[in-house]
This record gives C-alpha cells, structure tokens and sequence, in this order.
C-alpha cells in the first residue's frame, strides 16, 4: 500500500469518525419537552352547551372526563383546586375547541371530588410526564374517589402572601377570590405603559396596572377581579382585540 492510500484511508476513518460523534452529540442534546402549565377557569359541563353549540362534543357527567383545546387525547394531567389543595389525575377524554375564556372543561363528577365554587371555578392545569403512572378512579365510593394533596403548586403573588402575617381574618377571606388576568410581560417598561395607554382607550378600562418582577421584567395586568362574572367582561374585550392566550392569577 503506497503512502497516498494510507493518506486517503485514513481521512476517510477521521471524517467517518467525526459524522457518528455529530450524531451522538445532537441526539444526546435533544431538548427536553416543556409540560404544560396553567392556571385559570374550568367550564363545567352542562348538556345546554352542547346544544347551545358551545362545545361541539358530549361529556359524561358521571365520570371523571374533561376536554382541552390542544392537549392531545390520553394526556396525563392534573387539575387542581388551590382553595383546598385538592387535586385529580386523569388523562384528556378529548381535544376539543371551547370559549377562550375557560382553560379546561370539566365533568361535574370532577367538580363535586375537588370542590369547586360553581361561582369561582378557578384550577390550575398541569401535564404530567409519561412515566407519571396512575388510573383515575370511577367505580368506588365518593370518599375513595377524593384524590387529596396535603400541597400544591402556588403562584408568585400567593408566595408573598404566604411570606406575610396577618391577623385580618375577614380581608383574608375577601382577598383570598380576587383575580388577576395579566396581559403581558415586558423587558422595557416603556413598553408595558404604550399598551396600557392603548389598551385603556380602546377598552375604556381603567384597571390596568403594571408590575415590576425584575430589574428588566414588567408585567401589565387587569385587576384585581372579586369573581369570575366580573373578569369575565374585560377578559371578552381583550379576547376581541386579539389577546388569546391571557393567564389568571389568584392574589
């Protein structure tokens, strides 16, 4: 074998080396799925919906089944009620289009086993990964049915309250439904008071506030709201102006 061979076999082991390591490292830098999360109101299912063509699909009210607008069927979720901490586990019965406005549809089963205020429907909505094994219960007791956490997920605004003492019983109890439906989050603030302006023209709404969460962090919010009925009206008009995936926040 002439040296120009041995040249040749030998550059084509290093490139043929260097292609299978590029593989390995883009395979081993796959990114890791982001689960969803949220928070916001459940709409709980009544047969009118359907025949009133809000949802487009049946749900039975006597099983633990809810619909979702994009997770997909047989998703593993948890739907929580942070009023008492309760939560359910199941999978997404249907993929299904509903009013913007809710971020979950829910059986009434569901709504007795967590206790939700038909007033207040506020949960929080979260997927759970794979290998997270469970099997929603459907033919045992009531009791046995009720899936209790002792805690669960909390947002930013509940941490400081929690990081404060207080001796009001009653405002606890009245700050404990009042909601926030934030708009946007800013890097200048600059930016954040040019939509507020906007927005407070072209909605005639004037509770609009902004928050600074960092040192390039602004948040532009709407509230507080004491109830569901009463965010309903301005989470509709911001809905219309084109405002489409806006999170609720308990304070």
């Amino acid at each position: 074998m002439n040296f120009l061979n041995k040249i040749l076999i030998l550059l084509f082991i290093f490139l043929f080396s260097a292609c299978v390591n590029n593989t390995n490292t883009r395979s081993k830098h796959k990114p890791d799925k982001i689960f969803h999360s949220s928070s916001g109101f459940a709409l709980l299912y009544d047969e009118s919906y359907y025949d009133e063509k809000i949802i487009k699909s049946k749900l039975d009210n006597n099983t633990i089944s809810i619909f979702h607008s994009f997770l997909k069927k047989n998703t593993s979720i948890k739907i929580i009620n942070p009023e008492n901490s309760k939560f359910v586990e199941t999978k997404v019965t249907k993929k299904i289009d509903y009013p913007a406005i809710f971020n979950v549809v829910i059986s009434k089963k569901i709504a007795q086993i967590l206790e939700i205020d038909p007033e207040n429907p506020f949960v929080e909505v979260i997927e759970l990964k794979k290998n997270k094994t469970f099997v929603a219960k459907e033919s045992n007791t009531f009791d046995e049915e009720r899936n209790v956490a002792e805690t669960a997920p909390v947002d930013e605004v509940k941490m400081d309250d929690l990081s404060k003492e207080s001796t009001n019983t009653e405002n606890n109890i009245i700050k404990k439904n009042n909601f926030v439906l934030v708009v946007s989050d800013f890097y200048y603030l600059e930016s954040a008071e040019n939509l507020k302006n906007e927005l407070i023209e072209k909605t005639q709404i004037n509770n609009f506030s902004i928050k600074k969460l960092g040192s390039n962090k602004y948040r532009l919010s709407l509230g507080p709201f004491k109830n569901f009925n009463a965010l309903k009206t301005s989470y509709i008009s911001l809905n219309n102006l084109g405002f489409k995936e806006l999170n609720i926040y308990r304070e």
